[in-house]
């Protein structure tokens, strides 16, 4: 079995890779690259997942804010 992040832990790893990328996009600096790379790694073991694409995709569906919940089984 493995261990998954807590979500709050998640939200911050996908948020601040989001911010690295856009500062990375204007100014291409080679710092931001490595923290990019290093968010990117932990966002990989903290979803059990080899990508950074994938990471992201299990990382926003452990987020309560962004599952679409499903009410239809509910009974009025």
């Amino acid at each position: 079995m493995m261990l998954m992040a807590h979500p709050a832990v998640l939200k911050n790893l996908v948020e601040r890779y989001e911010n690295l990328s856009v500062l990375h996009a204007e100014s291409g600096s080679e710092d931001v690259r490595r923290q990019m790379d290093d968010v990117a790694y932990t966002l990989c073991v903290s979803t059990g997942t080899r990508d950074i694409d994938a990471a992201l995709v299990a990382a926003r569906h452990r987020l309560p804010a962004t599952r679409v919940e499903d009410d239809s089984l509910l009974t009025a």
